[in-house]
């Protein structure tokens, strides 16, 4: 990635974090940036272009790649579930940016893709493993959709966290009931 294409992620993502999600405008970023509007599409040819980068690069670790996962399905599941909640819940509007992506980048892809193939290997026919691993991603953001609208101060944390969990739980106990 080019060095002032970085510059203007970043800022986004600090942008995001300060004004949220709709305070998130290319004229803004560009102000923060000393550019103007314009110069922003020459790094990303629209908003979306810029949302889309920006979930790319939350979801990509930026340390190298991720180790793969292993271990049995449903622990996959759960590590790869909690993980993306937290990585929603640093950041203001954190999941209802991963809502808006078109195309959350290609490591992101295969991770979803190597989820699909642990279930599968584990008996659930893979046309269901698909189904259950993109039930268990909308319930991670949905629910992390409903815990950034909530106050946190309404809603204490371990309250959030074994709520979460408890949910989680229920989705992996029916796709067990899937293996054959």
């Amino acid at each position: 990635m080019g060095e002032r294409r970085d510059q203007v992620l970043r800022a986004a993502i600090e942008l995001l974090d300060e004004v949220g999600l709709d305070g998130l405008t290319m004229r803004r970023l560009a102000g923060r940036l000393g550019v103007q509007a314009g110069a922003l599409y020459r790094h990303y040819p629209s908003k979306q272009a810029l949302l889309d980068a920006m979930v790319a690069h939350l979801v990509t670790p930026q340390d190298g790649p991720a180790p793969p996962l292993d271990g049995p399905w449903d622990e996959q599941l759960r590590i790869v579930a909690i993980g993306i909640r937290e990585l929603m819940l640093a950041h203001r509007d954190g999941a209802r940016l991963m809502a808006t992506f078109q195309h959350a980048g290609d490591e992101a892809v295969a991770g979803f893709h190597a989820l699909i193939t642990a279930l599968a290997a584990a008996g659930i026919p893979a046309d269901r493993a698909a189904v259950a691993v993109d039930t268990v991603m909308a319930y991670v953001n949905g629910y992390t959709v409903e815990e950034q609208a909530r106050k946190a101060e309404t809603w204490p944390r371990e309250q959030r966290d074994a709520a979460f969990r408890a949910g989680l739980e229920l989705i992996l106990a029916g796709v067990r009931s899937l293996r054959t």
